[in-house]
């Protein structure tokens, strides 16, 4: 193998497809990450679960392929002056790596101990702009669970129907819920994606770019094409909670907050807050504000935040990390707190009516 291609676009594809590459396996390609060069240089990542791949422009002198250690390779060529990278493979996988006057010799692994990533079938094929998919994630992914107990929660669920997409993320103590449009198949669809693979394509997508991503659904797998790189991902078994069922469709009392104002004044107390003890906010909703307290054993913290409408003096306690999760996520700037009694969930919702999202947190039970 032979080619010579521009050092940044290089730089680019390693860091993105090391992502997939696992940290410690008994399997040591799969600590690697891939190089096949044919037209142009594909690199690849793959920990048997997800593998992220991506194509950059190269001249290609002699085809070939080999397997290099992600780790070392990433930080050779971000290390690198800029300029164009040369990369040589022999038979024996001796790999040679040079920009201008630096050069790196080391052994590389046979890319046949490579394994094959898996084909999706795309039985069912949708496309999303990339700033839309980018903020639905960056909005849910908060509820995503990492308890492993249950795998099915340490992904979200993608509902399709109609032209509208639901994104759902549940944890056991949250949920989140962000809807968009979609283009794909009217027909209603689910499948779930493990939490990892979503992080690793929010970071990829542009927050500012008009270009679609392409979601290819087969049996197993999905994929995701973000311009040139795709991130195949095995879809998670199990049944997934009833939404529809968990949300609370009525409440008892609804009080209007500026998400800044409400925000800043959870952010304030939560500051005395032990991880140890993890004591609660508690807040008070009365006619026009609400007050919050946090006792710990460091002290106590006192604030206050104005409000429309009235909570009739209910008194209720959250975790102050997962309430200041959901305050951060919210994509409007004024939001309805909903609720019923001291023990049942809270849930945020827009103040223009819409239903683009959905944040369920349920409550801490209060000492008196």
């Amino acid at each position: 193998m032979k080619l010579t291609c521009e050092k940044q676009f290089l730089q680019s594809a390693v860091a993105v497809s090391s992502r997939a590459a696992a940290s410690k396996s008994p399997i040591p390609t799969l600590e690697g990450i891939l190089l096949e060069a044919g037209e142009d240089l594909r690199v690849t990542g793959y920990d048997l679960k997800k593998g992220i791949y991506t194509n950059i422009e190269a001249e290609v002198q002699e085809p070939g392929s080999v397997v290099l250690d992600a780790k070392l390779f990433g930080e050779m060529v971000r290390r690198m002056p800029d300029g164009m990278v040369s990369i040589i493979a022999d038979s024996q996988n001796m790999t040679t790596v040079k920009c201008g006057k630096t050069e790196f010799s080391f052994m590389g692994m046979d890319s046949e101990e490579y394994p094959e990533l898996p084909s999706v079938d795309g039985l069912k094929t949708y496309t999303i702009g990339q700033s839309v998919l980018k903020s639905m994630i960056n909005q849910s992914i908060f509820a995503v669970s990492d308890n492993d107990a249950r795998p099915v929660y340490t992904g979200s669920m993608f509902e399709v129907e109609n032209g509208v997409l639901t994104l759902v993320s549940v944890d056991g103590y949250r949920l989140a819920l962000r809807r968009e449009e979609i283009e794909g198949p009217a027909e209603r669809n689910e499948f779930i994606v493990p939490g990892a693979a979503l992080a690793d394509i929010e970071r990829i997508s542009a927050s500012d770019s008009e270009e679609k991503i392409k979601i290819s659904v087969g049996g197993n797998h999905v994929s995701f094409t973000v311009g040139k790189t795709v991130i195949v991902s095995r879809r998670l078994e199990g049944d997934f909670l009833n939404y529809k069922k968990a949300l609370p469709e009525n409440f008892k009392l609804q009080v209007k907050v500026n998400r800044s104002d409400i925000l800043k004044a959870v952010d304030r107390v939560v500051l005395i807050v032990d991880e140890k003890t993890k004591n609660p906010v508690r807040m008070s909703f009365n006619e026009g504000f609400i007050d919050f307290l946090c006792v710990t054993p460091i002290g106590k913290a006192e604030d206050v935040c104005f409000c429309e409408g009235s909570g009739e003096g209910m008194e209720i306690g959250f975790n102050g990390k997962y309430l200041m999760d959901a305050l951060k996520a919210a994509p409007s700037d004024e939001l309805l707190l909903c609720l019923n009694t001291s023990s049942s969930p809270c849930v945020l919702l827009p103040a223009d009516g819409g239903d683009k999202f959905k944040f369920m947190i349920l409550p801490i039970r209060l000492r008196a």
